[in-house]
């Protein structure tokens, strides 16, 4: 009987804390995040109209040696919560078909020559921008034997996106800047 008792008093608990918990802080912080996301959408979404005349952004993602921190973040731009297919983004398999190429991780010395290559064999004009801060100054590696640099020291650059990760909504903020720029 008492274990049947501390049971019930644990999931009496559990359900305290999942219902009158903190998980109203947690609501208002998804909110704000939420407000956040919708207007970079709409800047993005018409930005990308007035550039590509209604087509999408195509966008190929190239890990040049990260820690798979950004690609985590990258994977998210395309769940359910942050969709970009709904602001005219969207990732492609081929740098052949790619408008923007996201580059994270320092680049290491094994993938020089495959940055290189994935660079050329995008159209031109193609935006490049760094994400994270491996990308962008080389970060914790950038005195390491087995890494060239930041990605600007193999390809040039046009937006850097710093952040440990970014956030995906800094990474959104970042294409709008990147877009925002090539309009100029």
């Amino acid at each position: 009987m008492p274990i049947k008792n501390s049971l019930l008093m644990a999931l009496l608990r559990l359900l305290r804390i999942l219902f009158f918990g903190p998980k109203v802080t947690l609501a208002k912080s998804l909110f704000t995040e939420d407000k956040e996301v919708e207007e970079v959408g709409a800047q993005l979404k018409e930005v990308i109209n007035n550039l590509y005349g209604g087509r999408s952004l195509r966008i190929r993602a190239v890990d040049a040696g990260s820690t798979n921190a950004e690609e985590i973040e990258l994977t998210a731009l395309n769940n359910a919560y942050y969709d970009i297919d709904r602001f005219g983004l969207s990732f492609v398999a081929s740098p052949r078909h790619a408008d923007i190429l996201f580059v994270t991780g320092p680049v290491t010395r094994n993938l020089v020559r495959a940055l290189k290559t994935t660079y050329e064999a995008a159209p031109q004009p193609c935006l490049v921008v760094a994400i994270g801060d491996g990308a962008c100054t080389g970060g914790i590696w950038k005195d390491s034997y087995a890494v060239v640099g930041p990605v600007e020291a193999v390809i040039p650059v046009h937006v850097r996106i710093p952040g440990d990760p970014p956030s995906p909504t800094q990474i959104l903020r970042g294409v709008l800047h990147a877009l925002q720029s090539a309009r100029r």
